[in-house]
């Protein structure tokens, strides 16, 4: 399938690696059809390209890289909701945003997607200890080369 996203052009990518998200994400509950982009095969970022609106996407990445000890507790009526088998066939992501020279993950509203069946929920949590901005990594200020 080739897809037209707005930060990458058109990307050739295979029909399996199609996440659904059914209820689609926070803001956007009718893009429900997304795919992972991972800009180089180092990166602990990727790109959530919508696929039926090439201008939305989302940075996301595996929490546990950052905040080791996050845990996501879903509830045993959610997991049957989305019809998970088995909490090893979940991967856990987070929105990620940049605040000034700090990215962000919004640890309150995780995406949980099934691996196996290719489907995801965004949840939103209502525990304390998670917020929507909980920095990550700080980004260095651009350095401005200057005649010696």
């Amino acid at each position: 399938m080739l897809v037209n996203t707005s930060r990458f052009g058109k990307v050739e990518i295979d029909d399996s690696r199609i996440i659904h998200f059914p209820k689609g994400i926070l803001g956007f509950p009718s893009q429900a059809r997304y795919v992972l982009l991972q800009p180089n095969a180092d990166s602990s970022f990727y790109w959530l390209q919508c696929l039926d609106d090439p201008e939305l996407a989302f940075i996301v990445t595996d929490p546990s890289n950052f905040v080791p000890t996050y845990r996501v507790p879903v509830r045993v009526e959610q997991v049957q909701e989305m019809g998970i088998d088995s909490l090893e066939q979940v991967q856990v992501f987070v929105i990620v945003n940049r605040h000034g020279n700090t990215l962000t993950g919004n640890l309150q509203g995780p995406l949980i997607v099934d691996v196996k069946r290719r489907q995801g929920e965004q949840l939103v949590l209502s525990d304390r200890r998670y917020h929507p901005r909980v920095p990550l990594v700080e980004i260095s200020p651009s350095v401005e080369a200057v005649p010696a």
